[in-house]
């Protein structure tokens, strides 16, 4: 990577690095993901998000190993559910396969070689008591026997210990009052703590990659669109009808995010986090955009959005003094995770005539809409002003205003003033549309 591309991408993820900063996250990892070929490279992923700032909570599972310990043991069991059906037998390796699970991420975090990512981080981790369980009990006549359900979770020692600056790592284990032991699902797991502790992101770490649909990956899922998919038979595995469930209770519990990204691709929670486009599904209540008034705390994601298009010679170039001044006229398409995805301006001239103005969609997403939506919004806004009709000069886009309903018809039909400031040179096309009849 040449030293302007490095640049160029921390400039890109600054926006995101202040975003999480602060924020709690959940992190939901399989048994394979801790052993796995990408172990090293996810742990020390995730402890860069503990140094920049992002307060951590690790749940794991330990699957593979519960199965390794057991066969060791000349131990079989069975499943329900994807819920393993755990007997007294059994308990004393399966609380030893999630002990030594605990311990590899430990030592995963411990990890301080010079040049690595973590170097002199010395991260903290704690680990404890936070999960109070209960036995799942019978269901459809089978007895789960020391399988478990979350009866609560110990969220203000949880929180005592991430304001100590530590990551927390919950392994999928709870007690009881009496004192008895019972395994959990790290799922289900995940979204209880999720939820106790008002995690801003779950995140979801396994052989699932995301959500498809038709074979193909959604980016972004709604959360009413994942319960219809749960509904159907079109869920590939047990597991990732698990995953699914539980990122669909935690979402409908006021958790605003959740996102599923596999641990078989290296960097792969890292570009989820901080690149636009994401590598796995990002689950939210309403995953589509919110269309507002821009504010001028919106200055930097506007100039970033416009700039390349004023370099270009698409946009008249605009500073940010011109940008401050004239903020209240420019309405913005934010994306769920916050970032601009696009913007549009409405300015109402003398008599009943308006401007729309530096239409632009960042360039990730093109085509999915967001320019169509901005229009809309600025139509009706021009015609609660009593606006009738609105015209738009463009060097580029005269066919994409045509097909809105726009008309080309000249600068001699510009309203008096913008006329006297009709730049020839750049030629740009005039369009007509009457609103208001």
């Amino acid at each position: 990577m040449t030293a302007k591309s490095y640049v160029n991408l921390f400039r890109e993820s600054a926006p995101y690095i202040h975003a999480h900063r602060g924020k709690t996250f959940v992190i939901a990892l399989t048994g394979e993901a801790v052993d796995g070929p990408n172990s090293k490279s996810l742990l020390a992923d995730i402890a860069v998000l503990h140094i920049i700032g992002v307060r951590i909570i690790l749940v794991h599972g330990a699957r593979l190993q519960i199965d390794k310990r057991l066969h060791e043991a000349g131990l079989n069991s069975t499943f329900h559910d994807e819920l393993r059906i755990s007997d007294a037998s059994m308990m004393p390796y399966i609380e030893e396969a999630i002990g030594s699970t605990r311990l590899q991420l430990e030592k995963l975090l411990s990890m301080g070689l010079p040049n690595s990512p973590i170097f002199g981080a010395q991260i903290r981790t704690i680990s404890g008591n936070f999960t109070i369980a209960k036995p799942l009990g019978i269901h459809n006549g089978i007895d789960h026997l020391f399988c478990g359900e979350v009866r609560r979770i110990d969220h203000g020692a949880i929180e005592s210990a991430l304001r100590g600056g530590s990551i927390v790592i919950i392994p999928p284990i709870g007690f009881s009052s009496t004192g008895e032991a019972f395994n959990l699902s790290y799922q289900d797991l995940a979204s209880e703590v999720a939820s106790f502790v008002k995690a801003e992101k779950l995140i979801f770490i396994s052989s699932i990659d995301g959500v498809y649909i038709d074979g193909e990956l959604q980016r972004r899922l709604s959360l009413e669109a994942l319960g219809q998919l749960i509904a159907t038979d079109k869920v590939r595995s047990g597991l990732e009808r698990k995953i699914f469930q539980s990122a669909y209770k935690c979402c409908s519990r006021q958790v605003e995010r959740v996102h599923l990204i596999t641990e078989k691709t290296d960097g792969a929670l890292l570009s989820e986090l901080f690149t636009r486009e994401g590598t796995g599904t990002l689950i939210s209540e309403d995953n589509s955009e919110t269309i507002r008034k821009a504010n001028i705390e919106d200055i930097g994601g506007l100039l970033e959005l416009i700039q390349p298009l004023e370099q270009q010679g698409i946009l008249v170039k605009r500073s940010r003094e011109r940008l401050e001044v004239e903020i209240t006229q420019f309405y913005v398409s934010i994306h769920p995770e916050g970032f601009l995805l696009g913007c549009a301006a409405l300015y109402p001239l003398d008599g009943d005539i308006g401007e729309i103005a530096c239409v632009a969609t960042h360039p990730d997403f093109i085509k999915q809409g967001t320019a169509s939506r901005l229009l809309t919004v600025i139509e009706e806004r021009a015609k609660q002003e009593s606006i009738k009709s609105l015209f738009v000069l463009t060097t580029h886009a005269a066919h994409w205003f045509i097909e809105k309903g726009f008309t080309e018809c000249g600068p001699d039909l510009l309203p008096k003033d913008k006329k006297l400031l009709y730049n020839y040179k750049r030629n740009s096309k005039v369009l007509l549309k009457i609103i208001n009849p």
